[in-house]
């Protein structure tokens, strides 16, 4: 069929870079429509006398809505409106203005870089599925660690259709294994392949030193120079719970939105865990290259929007708008989350000690881990006996991960029981296995 004439004008817009390297077909026919949206967006501003576009029933230029949930908000601080109407497409503009300012006060060399406005999803996982549809299609190869969250298989394996290499997370002495990462990379025999990172790591609680970070870095400039096209998704799900000094504390999105022309940085992030909101499902997708401009960022957040159009057309509003107030207004805003990072820091240090009494035990190895709300260990026998006879015997839970890795998530359990978690957890190996 014609491709649509805004579609033709976007890949005209995005023609030659990286980007048009990596683009999906479904990437290269979507397109933000001028219908519905588009057209209230722009009667917002001018329908002065009479604003008939938007399908949401009105008055007083408020939503109509069920006074019994609006009474549970602070009426002063949020009008219906806040709580009740669509949000735009991209999300609230004010937070995706405040969370561009927070991305550059946690990574401080962001400073003075070019990359694009933050969008907003319905969480990280939607953010991943977006990059997924537009970027990722049978035949493509998305490169990841062995050690990786399992639903990175669904979104692009089985969603998407394409293949799934890893390589070892670990090298022999327990740093990120960047040469095995290379020489994956290498082997793609169409010099063109996403990479998918995760730090802190689910399910290790790994993150890489900042001499690690810097070596990642370097080796994918390395092979940009080669010729090699890469794209390079950092999922920032956990970010912020760095817990050792020796730890990279920034992005790798910060050093690779502008490291290379054949190098195409996309930072998956969320509010969920940096600003404590779980449920709300507000996740952000940011973009950069070295060789991309503001008129390319536009195009490609055009193209993003088309698809969040096409899908889940905006997403949660009232989420949008209690964060946007707590982080303008909020009186205990930025000691709330200090509290919780501080509780998270006590715990990752409470577990370090009840391990430090099992060292040796070749039952479970621990992999390393310095940051985020897991640990992980690898398993002498079946991960997934072990995890039945835990729940069965001892009423503790855990997750297997490919019966090889059993994943504690020391983040949901109090500090004075994770002593007790962890003998409990050597206990049933050494019952099931010795």
């Amino acid at each position: 069929f014609a491709m649509h004439p805004l579609a033709v004008e976007l890949n005209e817009a995005l023609s030659g870079t990286i980007v048009d390297s990596m683009l999906s077909d479904i990437g290269r026919r979507i397109f933000f429509p001028k219908g519905i949206v588009a057209q209230a967006a722009e009667a917002g501003s001018q329908a002065k006398r009479f604003n008939a576009t938007v399908g949401m029933s009105t008055s007083g230029g408020q939503p109509m809505h069920l006074s019994d949930i609006y009474n549970k908000f602070d009426t002063a601080s949020f009008k219906p409106a806040d709580i009740f109407a669509y949000a735009p497409g991209g999300g609230d503009p004010r937070l995706r203005a405040m969370w561009k300012e927070e991305m550059i006060k946690k990574n401080p060399s962001l400073e003075g870089k070019r990359f694009s406005l933050p969008i907003v999803t319905a969480g990280l996982t939607h953010g991943l599925s977006i990059i997924a549809m537009l970027f990722f299609q049978p035949g493509d190869t998305l490169v990841v660690p062995d050690l990786a969250w399992d639903n990175y298989e669904l979104i692009y394996v089985h969603q998407q259709g394409g293949e799934m290499v890893s390589f070892p997370l670990y090298d022999e002495t327990g740093a990120f294994n960047v040469e095995a990462m290379v020489a994956t990379l290498r082997a793609i025999p169409s010099k063109r392949a996403r990479l998918l990172l995760n730090f802190p790591n689910n399910p290790t609680g790994y993150t890489p030193t900042k001499g690690d970070a810097q070596a990642i870095v370097d080796a994918l400039v390395t092979l940009a120079d080669e010729g090699m096209e890469l794209m390079v998704i950092s999922d920032d799900a956990y970010f912020g719970l760095f817990f050792e000094e020796e730890t990279a504390k920034e992005s790798l999105f910060s050093a690779l939105c502008d490291a290379h022309k054949n190098i195409f940085a996309v930072k998956c992030d969320g509010a969920t865990k940096e600003e404590l909101v779980w449920g709300f499902r507000i996740g952000f997708v940011t973009y950069g290259s070295k060789e991309l401009t503001d008129a390319h960022l536009d195009a490609l957040n055009r193209r993003t929007l088309g698809i969040i159009r096409s899908t889940v057309s905006n997403c949660d509003k009232p989420g949008q708008s209690l964060l946007v107030e707590a982080m303008q207004n909020g009186k205990r805003y930025a000691a709330d989350k200090q509290a919780v990072f501080s509780e998270m820091k006590k715990r990752y240090d409470v577990l370090r000690r009840a391990l430090k009494k099992h060292e040796g035990n070749d039952l479970l190895i621990p992999y390393p881990f310095n940051s985020g709300y897991f640990m992980a260990f690898k398993t002498k026998g079946s991960a997934e006996v072990l995890r039945r006879y835990l729940l069965e015997h001892y009423q503790v839970g855990c997750i297997n991960i490919a019966n090889v890795t059993l994943r504690l998530a020391y983040c949901s359990v109090e500090c004075d029981k994770i002593e007790e978690l962890v003998d409990l957890v050597h206990r049933a190996a050494g019952e099931v296995w010795s």
